[in-house]
């Protein structure tokens, strides 16, 4: 799973039921284990470049659903009397073009059954969840393999002009 132009619908209440960690976040405060389920579906998408959407149920909720960005993640919340598994069904739909792979995250067996006759993949909550911790292990690896010296210079390519006035504005001089 990790194509850049690959999608992954996120059942969020799903993950945050299946998740130890978030699920006993849950219990004392279902909105930061939201934003956390949030934070981490944010660094997965930040590393694997696929596009991300997590789905919350609020089908018990009146209104009109939304659909907003959040650290580049497509966050949506359900319409009044539609449920995140109708929501990530229609998303599949919409969203289907061919060489490209949606995959759906959910431990919903029949929700991953509706995804597959959708053409969507299925991975389940454990699945994502050692995916993202394998995931954060690559990027601490590679952080510890940079050579000091090698991240985030700019002495290469900046002129010795600029590189003097940017040392004079870190210093507080005019």
């Amino acid at each position: 799973m990790n194509r850049k132009d690959d999608i992954l619908l996120v059942d969020g209440y799903n993950m945050i039921g299946a998740w130890p960690v978030l699920e006993k976040l849950k219990e004392y405060d279902l909105e930061e284990a939201r934003d956390k389920l949030l934070d981490m579906m944010a660094d997965y998408q930040g590393f694997t470049g696929m596009q991300v959407y997590v789905v919350f149920d609020a089908h018990q909720v009146p209104g009109l659903g939304a659909t907003y960005r959040h650290h580049k993640l497509t966050i949506v919340y359900t319409k009044e009397k539609e449920t995140a598994d109708e929501c990530i069904e229609r998303l599949c739909s919409e969203l289907y073009v061919r060489r490209r792979n949606i995959y759906v995250a959910t431990s919903d067996l029949v929700e991953q059954h509706v995804a597959f006759g959708k053409g969507a993949l299925r991975v389940s909550a454990r699945e994502l969840l050692i995916d993202i911790g394998q995931n954060r292990k690559n990027i601490e690896q590679s952080l510890r393999e940079d050579k000091p010296g090698t991240r985030n210079s700019v002495d290469g390519i900046v002129s010795l002009e600029i590189r003097s006035q940017l040392e004079k504005l870190r210093r507080g001089e005019k």
